[in-house]
């Protein structure tokens, strides 16, 4: 016997180690029984092997079984966000419902930055940025952030002057709605970090006239005139076509991480009950929550939104409010009611940009399916943020990729020089084409149908934005069309994996109706390509 011999482990066994003794060939073994004897062990090892796999296989059956993981893409403003709260509505609507009242502060702040909006556009100082500014570019222009402010508490003749021109009464239109100014700040200063206000109740807000971070107001000047407030338009160094709906780099936003939604709700009310009528006390009751001012505000803002001269104001500025999200001002009698409560389609139709992942889970309730826990992630689509997405790539079932085609004639908030549907393409060709994602599927939303199919009839022309389109009819069938085809090609051409099928929805996911029935049917394709890949069907 080899003396040197050591068992598989790689350690030394006693040569009186009954093991190792039973383990060696016997000392006469023939060339025929060694033959058969090796020939033994390889099918043993065989079968081990293959009981191994098999192990693991159940493994990761069981793994996708009870779990399914969904990707959001697409970039800011695609509807991703809108999306995941359709699926909030469908499948968890108890939860969604009870969180419906803390959106109102995000409501009325969306309604507060349209305010803002409108009289960035009309005022003097815009003007004045687009004098000598060629037909070419003068659509272009991009609007800046206003800043609203009485330098050395005294008013400005020249401005004032000015504000009277075109017929647009500016002047009366800021006095008016100076009281809304410093209840934006207010919404703002909550929603940015409400952790810090835990022991404040929902509705109380920073007290009028208090100060932000650096000391300032958020405007000066008295309604009664005394001081007017002034607009003060940082100068722009390029001419561009019109961003996205919200001004960059004052888009309200908060951190998934935050509480915000505990923050608004109206567990936080203290003393629920009236103490003379025994009545719930709501928040209409609160003289210090902003709905008070918003009400009182809401004549001079419907003044504002229906002046026809704004209105030819904003035609000219190309800033279209009605496409955002956000958008309130239509249904303004509703909105600044004392007594308002949010309904499902404006919680879907609000705007808060989340810096950071956010999670849902749920599962569903269909029988054939229970037990399958659904996880969907929404990830950042601002240029900076999509270096986060990678590390969401491994083990992910399912990617459903939001395109917003109704903006082919808008521009990155992020970069001025890119149109966001040539962003929107070269972001879908890098998803198409990692070999990470090859196997998994990928359903496309060409979103925003409703704004598009409101743009074409409004007579802007494709091709004077993507010249590939040349002289093709510039109606919704045809223009859709081209962005399905286009999109589809990339995926024909780039994919890894020929045989993966791309499922294509036209799709406007602030509409209810019709996006519930998308989502049960993406939901079936995805169950059914979980299994498929799983081996179970």
């Amino acid at each position: 016997m080899n003396r040197n011999m050591q068992p598989p482990s790689g350690r030394r066994r006693s040569i009186s180690d009954p093991l190792l003794a039973a383990l060696q060939p016997p000392a006469d073994e023939s060339q025929q029984e060694r033959e058969g004897r090796l020939h033994a062990e390889q099918e043993a090892k065989k079968r081990s092997d293959t009981i191994d796999r098999m192990l693991r296989d159940t493994e990761r059956r069981n793994r996708k079984q009870k779990q399914i993981k969904v990707l959001l893409l697409g970039q800011s403003e695609s509807g991703k966000s809108t999306t995941l709260k359709q699926f909030q509505l469908l499948h968890t609507p108890q939860a969604f419902h009870a969180e419906r009242i803390a959106w109102r502060f995000v409501i009325y702040l969306n309604l507060l930055r349209s305010v803002r909006r409108i009289l960035d556009a009309i005022s003097p100082e815009a003007d004045a940025a687009h004098n000598g500014v060629d037909d070419d570019y003068e659509e272009a222009t991009e609007p800046a952030t206003i800043v609203i402010s009485a330098r050395n508490g005294h008013g400005h003749a020249g401005a004032a002057a000015q504000q009277s021109r075109g017929g647009i009464p500016f002047e009366r239109y800021v006095r008016n709605l100076a009281p809304l100014l410093d209840i934006e700040h207010r919404l703002l200063t909550q929603l940015s970090d409400p952790e810090d206000n835990v022991d404040k109740e929902a509705t109380h807000l920073p007290r009028a006239g208090s100060s932000s971070s650096n000391g300032a107001r958020a405007y000066e000047g008295e309604v009664s005139g005394e001081v007017l407030p002034r607009i003060v338009i940082p100068a722009s160094g390029s001419h561009s076509l019109p961003t996205s709906p919200v001004t960059p780099g004052t888009e309200p936003s908060v951190r998934t991480t935050s509480n915000w939604k505990k923050a608004f709700s109206l567990g936080r009310i203290q003393s629920p009950k009236n103490v003379h009528s025994g009545e719930l006390q709501g928040w209409w009751e609160d003289p210090e929550d902003p709905v008070h001012i918003i009400n009182r505000c809401a004549p001079y803002i419907a003044e504002l939104w229906r002046d026809k001269r704004v209105r030819q104001k904003l035609t000219e500025r190309r800033i279209r409010l009605e496409e955002s999200s956000g958008f309130y001002l239509d249904e303004l009698d509703r909105i600044t009611a004392k007594m308002y409560f949010p309904t499902d389609d404006d919680v879907l139709k609000a705007r808060l940009k989340t810096t950071g992942v956010v999670e849902h889970t749920f599962t569903v309730s269909n029988p054939e399916f229970r037990g399958v826990e659904w996880k969907i992630y929404d990830v950042g689509g601002a240029r900076p943020q999509r270096q986060a997405w990678a590390p969401y790539f491994d083990d992910v079932d399912a990617i459903i990729f939001l395109a917003p085609i109704s903006a082919f004639d808008q521009v990155l908030a992020e970069d001025p020089r890119t149109n966001r549907l040539e962003d929107s393409l070269y972001l879908w060709q890098s998803v198409v084409s990692n070999k990470l994602l090859a196997n998994v599927n990928i359903i496309l939303f060409l979103n925003k149908c409703d704004l598009l199919r409101k743009k074409l009839e409004s007579g802007v022309k494709l091709r004077h934005h993507m010249s590939g389109y040349r002289d093709k009819p510039n109606d919704y069938d045809s223009v859709y069309g081209y962005f399905k085809l286009k999109f589809g090609a990339l995926h024909q051409h780039y994919s890894p994996n020929r045989d993966r099928e791309l499922y294509i929805h036209g799709t406007s996911v602030i509409d209810t109706r019709s996006t519930r029935t998308i989502i049960l049917t993406v939901r079936d394709i995805i169950l059914q390509g979980n299994l498929r890949n799983t081996a179970l069907i």
